[in-house]
């Protein structure tokens, strides 16, 4: 069996308030976003998730792109781009690296095919992915609640909640740095409530660790200490 799905992205201002989203049908699909990203990071992320999500099935699959560069950056670019260490032709750093690595890590083993389609020319796949992703980003914009879909779901069965989907889908923005802990200051001997501020790419990373071991982000980090 073959899960065709389309895969797209959505940033206000580009960069700016972002979403990005899959959708197989109205009973499978998700969506997720940050505060401040780019429309590439938007669809590389899209299809990420979409791999993820299909993770533990056996089925072949087609995504649907309207992103010339998600298509290249996949197919023809990426092998390139490893055997030089991640650095184009011309010795550059490769933008949105720890995406794709990210998307590089899922690949081995799955049997996949990209497919380019035109945006906003009515294809019912894409345009469902793309009213998603957009509505993301216009709540992140207000500050509204989150439409992050059912998640991957086979017709007649029921969604199964992950952690994960929920916490992706509320990724923060990528802030400049903070400190943490001010060393110089006594610990108290109760609890203290910690923030720790993590760029869309580390939050994709600490998610994926999180997975692998069956536990909560939060728990990954307290495990650090």
């Amino acid at each position: 069996m073959t899960i065709r799905a389309a895969a797209d992205g959505s940033a206000l201002g580009n960069p700016g308030p972002a979403g990005w989203a899959w959708y197989v049908d109205d009973s499978c699909w998700a969506a997720g976003g940050w505060k401040h990203a780019t429309n590439n990071q938007a669809e590389l992320t899209a299809v990420l998730q979409f791999l993820r999500a299909t993770s533990h099935l056996d089925d072949d699959l087609l995504i649907l792109c309207d992103s010339q560069y998600v298509i290249n950056c996949v197919t023809k670019w990426m092998p390139g781009w490893k055997r030089k260490g991640w650095r184009k032709a011309d010795g550059k750093p490769v933008m949105n690296v720890e995406l794709l690595q990210e998307i590089d890590a899922e690949l081995p083993g799955r049997r996949y095919r990209f497919e380019w389609v035109k945006g906003h020319a009515n294809h019912p796949l894409n345009e469902a992915a793309d009213s998603r992703a957009r509505a993301v980003s216009e709540a992140y914009q207000r500050g509204a609640a989150i439409p992050s879909g059912p998640g991957f779901v086979r017709a007649g069965e029921s969604a199964v909640a992950r952690p994960s989907d929920t916490l992706l889908a509320a990724a923060p923005e990528e802030p400049p740095p903070a400190v943490l802990f001010d060393l110089d200051e006594p610990v108290p001997a109760e609890t203290v409530d910690v923030v720790v501020t993590l760029s869309a790419a580390e939050f994709e990373r600490l998610s994926a660790r999180a997975r692998t071991r069956g536990v909560r982000p939060d728990q990954v980090l307290r495990d650090l200490i």
